[in-house]
């Protein structure tokens, strides 16, 4: 079977994957509702296209704090990437490289920031951060990205304690006892063996917004706040110095029952009112889902789990064809809108969600 789009990438990886590190990469918190709300939040909206529109210009291309991207669609912060390929990290830079888009790798990644520079040296990165407890792990963290060439730092603010995630209760999941993770080996002084607990017990639980200001204020980089959900903390992150804003509930993996990401999208666009960019992640499986989401006010979406599936399949070969996909439903998808480029799309483009269907 050929993946001809991220649903089937899935299904391949389904095939692929134990039962542990599948629960891992898909599962949420709790009852799941708020994972599956992701997903759902597109179902429930329709797209108003425009016709007669001159469309034989259309392009993807944009930009995200300033770096100029091949589409509005960016490759999320997920850990343990060397689960789904041995090759992991390096083989999603490389993808996201050649795609012209931006990487964003997780603090828990089995691949160094260094290495994944290494490897894909053309390509834009960002580096998301966790501020841990022994503030010198995390100061260097962000002077590895810095040396490294990272362009940002995606500063994950949703994770004072880690969700219940009863899928991986489930399998007895344990990260594998030979998975590198080199920022944990480099909080304990040396190698050890990685737990979820013990890599989360190392995260700082006092986080306020004046560390998040203390840390725009001293970094070399943009820092980029991750995990907003209402417009009250949107405001808070602008003025405390954040440079971007991730509209963001962890893939539903934190707290469950919260709201989809879509559905708050444009409230906290509103709020931001273009004083930053505004991304947002959750729930996106297509070309369609990255117009909708542009039509709220997000100037680009990331997306995880699609990637690791197609990673799963088949490694730098798989990402790369699942990012040429969606490359391609979002030009069609913009044509067919009557948007020659992503920066037309707007809120008369989006019909109000159906909650009945």
């Amino acid at each position: 079977m050929e993946a001809l789009n991220a649903a089937d990438f899935e299904a391949l990886a389904r095939e692929k994957l134990d039962d542990g590190a599948y629960g891992y990469f898909a599962g949420g918190a709790g009852d799941e509702r708020t994972l599956r709300d992701n997903v759902d939040a597109y179902q429930r909206r329709r797209l108003r296209p425009r016709v007669l529109v001159d469309v034989s210009g259309t392009s993807a291309a944009t930009t995200v704090l300033g770096t100029e991207v091949s589409m509005p669609l960016m490759i999320a912060p997920f850990a343990f990437q060397r689960m789904a390929h041995p090759d992991g990290e390096a083989a999603t830079a490389r993808a996201a490289a050649a795609a012209g888009t931006i990487m964003c790798l997780s603090t828990m990644s089995n691949v160094s920031a260094r290495d994944v520079a290494a490897t894909a040296p053309e390509g834009p990165r960002w580096l998301q951060l966790y501020c841990f407890s022994d503030r010198g792990v995390t100061q260097h963290l962000v002077d590895q990205a810095a040396d490294a060439g990272y362009r940002a730092l995606v500063l994950t603010i949703d994770t004072p304690v880690l969700g219940r995630r009863e899928r991986d209760l489930r399998t007895g999941f344990a990260v594998p006892g030979d998975l590198e993770v080199p920022t944990f080996a480099q909080a304990v002084g040396g190698s050890s063996e990685a737990s979820l607990t013990a890599l989360f017990e190392l995260i700082d639980k006092s986080l306020t917004w004046r560390d998040v200001k203390e840390l725009a204020d001293a970094s070399p980089l943009p820092v980029v706040v991750k995990g907003v959900l209402t417009p009250e903390d949107a405001r808070l992150a602008i003025d405390h110095g954040a440079a971007a804003v991730i509209v963001s509930n962890h893939g539903g993996r934190q707290l469950d029952a919260v709201p989809a990401t879509l559905d708050v999208l444009a409230e906290v666009a509103e709020a931001v009112d273009g004083r930053v960019e505004v991304y947002v992640d959750g729930g996106v499986r297509r070309g369609t889902d990255v117009a909708m989401a542009l039509g709220l006010g997000a100037r680009a979406v990331l997306i995880g789990r699609p990637v690791v599936w197609a990673l799963a399949v088949g490694g730098e070969d798989g990402v790369s064809r699942l990012l040429a996909l969606l490359h391609d439903e979002i030009e069609s998808a913009l044509a067919l809108l009557g948007c020659p480029i992503p920066g037309d799309v707007g809120p008369r483009h989006v019909a109000a969600p159906d909650r009945h269907r």
